[in-house]
């Protein structure tokens, strides 16, 4: 993925909050571990254009903040209590994140106590749907191997004082909250409920995102997973396509405002003739319109197979007016609309079309992981618990430039992540596809 995507005047600064000095010895200097020093950073840009034009503004070359764990830490691993809450829609590897929080906490850092808050941020509030539930060893076995996940979520803001209220009640020294956009601008909030009441309490983001849509982030924990899930329903749908003459096989995937899934859903499916995102528009209707087009791979071919990600064509499929409780606009069902659209055009032209049309997002959100994403979870967790344990806050874990980081949570909630529809990865889906460029 390209990760040249901000320009120098976009980052804002880079510098990573700190609840203090830290005075204690690491526990992991006993076991031999590589730390990582304060200064280490990972290049924000690699191409050299994007260098040079850093460099011509004046910014210099920026680097975010190595992750990894720190000789000296800020809290006393005896004294302190951590707490987990995953926000949102469920999306593979939830469970292995906080598998890996709970027992990197537990046998890195002997830290005692560690509470689960459920159902999202509704379970921090005063009116909480139901308590928190303690965390060991034995609570999180094999919890990995299953989708779902163990502390419930929930969509939608909460107030920030009960929510800090809850949290020194248990005596939270570190909270690592696990969500997307809406759940990292909440995480900001507690940021600064904290701040106002001097209180000496991290904030650490892991982010979840089914949809790999967070800036600043180069991968999100669950794509690969989804991306890898969906090659089922589309050797589907190209089988059904293939079973008949003039067959269509439909296939909507996640990506309400990008369309990674379905990008990359295409090439890892070779066998899929058109494409559509977000980022692009959705032309039906005139000689160069997708109809036209589906006609003559219909007539040279005879089949076809559609993905489209959930978020694309909003132009023809509207929207409500309304928005959902994370914040995110309601909108009309692009697969449906596709579906009856192909199925009027060709009965008007007299054509007889086989289509089958397959929507497997809620199967795929609620899968457990594949091993690239198992193994990705694992190391966003530890690094987490790494950051939280010296003191970091208002910050999220990323993976940038083949490296974990430390990214400001301000950087993350900054707009979401597209694709560039000049970029290399939708020329590399047209010229796969062989659709036409709109």
């Amino acid at each position: 993925m390209d990760t040249d995507c901000f320009k120098p005047d976009e980052l804002g600064s880079l510098q990573i909050e700190r609840l203090g000095d830290c005075r204690f010895e690491s526990p992991l200097a006993a076991r031999g571990f590589r730390f990582v020093g304060d200064d280490e950073t990972i290049a924000v840009y690699s191409h050299s254009a994007a260098i040079s034009a850093c460099e011509a503004s004046g910014v210099g070359r920026v680097g975010f903040e190595h992750a990894g764990p720190r000789r000296k830490i800020y809290f006393d691993p005896g004294k302190l209590n951590c707490g987990i809450v995953t926000c949102g829609g469920l999306c593979p590897g939830l469970n292995d994140v906080i598998r890996t929080i709970t027992l990197s906490l537990r046998w890195q850092y002997d830290v005692g106590g560690i509470y689960g808050f459920r159902y999202g941020y509704a379970g921090l509030s005063r009116n909480a749907p139901a308590g928190p539930v303690e965390l060991g060893p034995d609570e999180v076995d094999e919890i990995h191997l299953k989708g779902g996940d163990m502390l419930g979520s929930s969509r939608g803001p909460q107030d920030a004082a009960e929510m800090v209220d809850t949290l020194e009640k248990y005596g939270i020294g570190v909270l690592f909250v696990i969500g997307g956009d809406g759940t990292l601008k909440g995480a900001r909030s507690l940021v600064e409920e904290i701040r106002r009441r001097g209180a000496s309490i991290g904030i650490i983001g892991i982010p979840k995102t089914i949809d790999n849509d967070i800036s600043g982030i180069e991968q999100s924990f669950g794509f690969s997973t989804a991306v890898e899930a969906s090659r089922g329903a589309i050797h589907s749908a190209h089988a059904e396509a293939k079973g008949a003459w003039n067959g269509i096989g439909l296939v909507k995937l996640m990506g309400r405002d990008s369309g990674f899934i379905a990008a990359y859903a295409t090439l890892a499916n070779s066998d899929v003739n058109f494409c559509f995102i977000p980022e692009s528009p959705l032309v039906l209707e005139g000689e160069d319109g997708f109809l036209r087009e589906l006609e003559r791979r219909l007539d040279r071919k005879h089949h076809a197979v559609i993905v489209v990600a959930e978020g694309a064509g909003c132009e023809l499929t509207g929207r409500s007016g309304g928005t959902d409780a994370s914040g995110n606009a309601i909108m009309g069902d692009i697969g449906l609309l596709l579906k009856k659209r192909i199925n009027d055009h060709f009965n008007q032209l007299g054509k007889s079309i086989t289509l089958k049309y397959i929507d497997p997002s809620y199967m795929i959100r609620s899968l457990p992981t594949d091993s690239n994403d198992s193994a990705f979870c694992l190391m966003l967790g530890q690094n987490a618990v790494h950051a939280g344990l010296s003191g970091r806050t208002n910050m999220v874990i990323g993976y940038w430039n083949q490296h974990f980081v430390h990214v400001p949570i301000a950087l993350t909630v900054r707009e979401r992540k597209k694709i560039d529809a000049e970029g290399d990865l939708w020329q590399t889906v047209l010229q796969t596809t062989g659709q036409a460029r709109r």
